[in-house]
């Protein structure tokens, strides 16, 4: 990480406030109501609390009965939740449902016990990114709420020698909409900027260096390079003197 405003290194807005995932078409949501009555528990969780719950923390699942324990944002921006119905959540976060959700059943279940002790737990799964670049291209699993772009670099084996560390891009969709955010991760700027965290869906970028198709890297390399080149110009001058001397025998 290197110092903006010099040696060509970009500064960037001051932009430290992360701002909550806005729920798209497409997300999957876990979700789990806590209560003190145990009828509330099997109206609404059935067995997928403890199933879910091992799969969120990478327990694994029985085949395709992982769908059976989340809900899909749907075309319309709706879930559909057992003895609510229709639950728009489309640009909400995740906060924001447990609100809804929570209002809505408080006034459904108070009839069967304890209503107040009652809370919902809301959660994002199956969120990823990716990695397209010459080094390595991959799909990586978010496991938890922010990762930022140099985690995400990491989970995908660093930038690589020849990447151009100065034209990272992000190309992320909102709304319908595809943007392209082109930075430097070079710059110590990065840290509070718009660049900083990363998004679900989010594909990195990672292009290489224009013209770079050899160089050397350590002190390693030069010797080895240079030995090989002594080696090779020694072979090459022997085989030249033993035709001379046998030209001049005959």
């Amino acid at each position: 990480m290197q110092e903006p405003g010099k040696n060509g290194i970009p500064q960037y807005a001051d932009t430290v406030s992360y701002e909550d995932y806005e729920l798209r078409i497409g997300d999957r949501l876990y979700i789990y109501v806590y209560s003190v009555d145990e009828r509330v528990d099997k109206m609404f969780n059935s067995s997928s609390g403890t199933i879910g719950v091992q799969m969120l923390q990478g327990g694994g699942g029985v085949g395709g009965s992982y769908d059976l324990y989340t809900y899909l944002v749907q075309e319309d921006g709706c879930i559909d939740f057992p003895m609510v119905g229709r639950v728009p959540v489309r640009g909400m976060t995740t906060r924001d449902v447990k609100r809804v959700l929570e209002d809505e059943l408080s006034s459904f279940i108070k009839s069967y016990g304890d209503y107040q002790m009652m809370s919902v737990e809301v959660k994002i799964v199956r969120r990823s990114f990716s990695v397209i670049s010459d080094r390595g291209s991959g799909t990586f699993n978010i496991q938890k709420e922010k990762v930022t772009i140099f985690e995400a670099l990491a989970m995908a084996g660093d930038i690589g020698d020849f990447g151009d560390r100065s034209k990272v891009r992000i190309v992320r969709e909102k709304e319908g909409q595809t943007e392209v955010k082109v930075f430097d991760v070079r710059s110590k700027d990065i840290i509070n900027s718009e660049y900083y965290y990363i998004e679900p869906n989010d594909v990195i970028y990672i292009q290489r260096i224009k013209g770079q198709s050899f160089g050397i890297n350590s002190v390693t390399t030069s010797i080895s390079v240079a030995a090989t080149t002594l080696a090779f110009g020694g072979f090459v001058y022997g085989l030249v003197v033993r035709i001379i001397n046998s030209i001049e025998g005959h």
